[in-house]
C-alpha cells in the first residue's frame, strides 16, 4: 500500500512538472508572438502609414490572424500600443522644456529634441500627426503633450522671442516634414530644427 502511494506521488509530481513546462513554453511563445507583432506594427505604421491591413501585419510577423486578433481585437488597440512609448517620450521632452527657466531656450530645446526623435523614428510623427487613434488613453496622452506645447509657445511669445502668429500646428508641420526625411541622422535633425527656429523667431 505504501509503495503504491509512493508511486502515485511520483506520477503526480511528474505530471505537475510536465504541466508547468507546457505552461512556461506557452507563455514564452505568447511573449515571442507579441514582441514580433509589436516590432512589425511599429515598423509598418511608421514607414507605410496606418492603413496597412491587420492580416498583412500578421503575415509579416509570422503569426496567424487569429493570434493577432486575440492580442489586439481592433487596429485601434494595436496602434495605441505601438505608439504608447513614443507618446510618453514626447510628453517627457515637452515637460522638460517647460521646466527650463528661459522660455525661448525651453522651446528651442524641445523643438530640437522632438525633431531628432522624429527623424530617427518615423513612428513619432505618425503618433503625433495621425487622427486615427481615438482610444481614451492614447488621446489623453497626446492632448497632454499638445497642451504643454501650447504653454511653451505662449511663454516664448510672452518673452518676445517667438513670432505672434506661431501655433502648435506649425510644430506638427515640422514633424510631418521630418518624417519624410530618408536615412535621417541627428545632424539632419539639428539642421531641420535650426532652419525651423530661425524662421519662427521674432525679428527685432
Amino acid at each position: 500500500m505504501a509503495a503504491k502511494l509512493v508511486e502515485q506521488g511520483v506520477h503526480l509530481a511528474e505530471t505537475e512538472t510536465v504541466t508547468a513546462n507546457l505552461t512556461h513554453n506557452l507563455r514564452s511563445d505568447a511573449r515571442d508572438n507579441r514582441d514580433r507583432i509589436m516590432a512589425v506594427a511599429r515598423e509598418v505604421f511608421a514607414a507605410e502609414g496606418l492603413d496597412v491591413p491587420m492580416r498583412e501585419i500578421a503575415r509579416r510577423a509570422g503569426v496567424g490572424p487569429a493570434t493577432l486578433y486575440r492580442r489586439f481585437p481592433t487596429k485601434e488597440a494595436l496602434v495605441v500600443e505601438a505608439f504608447s512609448e513614443q507618446m510618453e517620450a514626447c510628453t517627457a521632452v515637452v515637460e522638460e522644456g517647460l521646466a527650463h527657466p528661459d522660455p525661448w531656450e525651453g522651446f528651442r530645446r524641445t523643438v530640437e529634441e522632438v525633431c531628432r526623435l522624429h527623424v530617427l523614428d518615423r513612428g513619432f510623427a505618425a503618433a503625433f500627426t495621425s487622427a486615427y487613434p481615438k482610444a481614451i488613453d492614447f488621446a489623453a496622452v497626446r492632448e497632454t503633450s499638445f497642451r504643454a506645447l501650447a504653454e511653451l509657445i505662449r511663454r516664448a511669445k510672452a518673452a518676445g522671442r517667438l513670432r505672434a502668429d506661431f501655433s502648435v500646428d506649425d510644430v506638427v508641420l515640422l514633424l510631418m516634414a521630418s518624417s519624410g526625411v530618408r536615412n535621417g541622422t541627428p545632424a539632419v535633425a539639428r539642421r531641420l530644427a535650426t532652419l525651423f527656429l530661425e524662421g519662427s523667431a521674432e525679428l527685432h
